[in-house]
């Protein structure tokens, strides 16, 4: 049988997704490749808990993911693609031919707020700890966590804001301001009205104040400099703009970006999809990441012959919430104008990383998770391990 050969270039949680669900559907009508400049997924979301000490980010080897859906691992990245000849350029020389391409590989960050503390991973965490070492210790009065106005995911600034409230009142350091400044209307409002009225409410009730409406350029002389009034500020922390990874030989817009249709696949070529950060959905975020995956997979898989019927993407928000004491689960459907908040979860695994296939993963092969399920919703737990650790897949 002549099978498809499918050449998957990322490491993230995009990437993996799309290879899990890849050989769910498609089995084995499909070889897999996966590229990779790194040896391990890094589980970034839980990088905001560092500083803190509650929690770290933790890593997992991509060959386990390899090994369990019978893909070839090469470690190198992609640099170009060709289109015509099907074919992509690696950074450490050579080429491979594919029959289909899927490109997950996500975005850089650049500052947004001169002059701010930029956290956007695991590799800032140290700087926040000792920025926070100065805050306990009283020589910081003000500290200003600032949504910059290009930011694509703002929940990890109000999950810093309000870990850092805890993180002061833990160690008895009184007469600290901590304030969250947004361009948004409300908090996370992209989340609808229901959620945003309840992280509204907490933000109130922990004494994280709120300066709504906002758009911040720069911190200079005790001041966080915005559109409208300046803000005080003896410290300011700030997410990261993001810019695409601008692949040679695909389109993308003026900041990297790939436009691409509902079903993942690149507008002008042909046999390539992309998914995940680095295309031109507004919105940048794991759970959204494995859902354009999942999409782009189906897809895949119904050309491959599989039984398969492709499914379009249509974005469910859900955000793990971390607050420093009870964290909250939030869920929306934007088309549907479905607005949900809780304390308990409204996904299973209750964790981070939310994906059909990568969460259940996670769960039974590095205990990323280990609460029953209590609300499925939709998130199907498809694969099966055997005792050595590999997956076993649905016939």
């Amino acid at each position: 049988m002549n099978r498809m050969h499918v050449v998957i270039a990322g490491a993230g949680v995009a990437a993996l997704e799309a290879a899990l669900a890849l050989r769910s559907l498609a089995e084995e009508r499909v070889t897999l490749e996966l590229v990779a400049p790194d040896a391990d997924l890094v589980h970034r979301p839980l990088a905001v808990a560092e500083p803190f000490r509650m929690g770290e980010a933790r890593r997992f080897p991509l060959r386990v993911f390899a090994e369990a859906t019978a893909a070839a691992l090469r470690r190198d990245a992609v640099v170009a693609v060709d289109p015509e000849r099907k074919c992509v350029t690696l950074a450490g020389g050579g080429e491979i031919v594919y029959d289909v391409l899927l490109v997950a590989l996500g975005a850089r960050h650049e500052d947004a707020i001169v002059g701010a503390l930029t956290f956007g991973g695991p590799d800032d965490s140290a700087a926040l700890a000792r920025l926070l070492e100065r805050v306990v210790a009283g020589r910081v009065k003000r500290i200003v966590f600032a949504v910059p106005a290009a930011a694509a995911w703002p929940l990890p600034i109000y999950e810093l804001a309000l870990m850092t409230r805890e993180f002061v009142s833990e160690h008895g350091t009184r007469g600290v301001d901590v304030v969250v400044a947004t361009p948004e209307d409300r908090p996370l409002g992209l989340f609808g009205p229901d959620a945003s009225d309840a992280v509204a409410e907490l933000l109130s009730s922990r004494d994280v104040e709120l300066v709504a409406g906002v758009a911040a350029r720069a911190w200079q002389d005790g001041v966080l400099v915005t559109a409208g009034s300046p803000i005080e500020a003896d410290a300011v922390v700030a997410l990261p703009a993001l810019l695409g990874p601008g692949l040679r030989g695909l389109p993308h817009d003026s900041r990297g970006f790939v436009p691409t249709d509902d079903f993942g696949r690149v507008l002008e070529a042909t046999d390539v999809y992309a998914v995940g950060d680095m295309t031109q959905f507004p919105v940048k975020q794991g759970g959204i990441a494995t859902q354009q995956a999942d999409t782009a997979a189906s897809a895949i898989a119904a050309d491959a012959g599989a039984p398969v019927q492709p499914t379009p993407f249509e974005p469910v928000l859900r955000g793990l919430l971390l607050t420093g004491l009870t964290p909250r689960y939030l869920r929306s459907e934007p088309g549907h104008g479905r607005s949900e908040i809780d304390t308990e979860p409204l996904w299973w695994p209750p964790a981070k990383i939310v994906g059909r296939h990568l969460a259940p993963f996670l769960a039974a092969r590095f205990g990323l998770a280990d609460a029953a399920p209590s609300v499925s919703d939709g998130v199907e737990v498809d694969i099966e391990l055997d005792r050595r650790g590999h997956a076993r897949f649905p016939v």
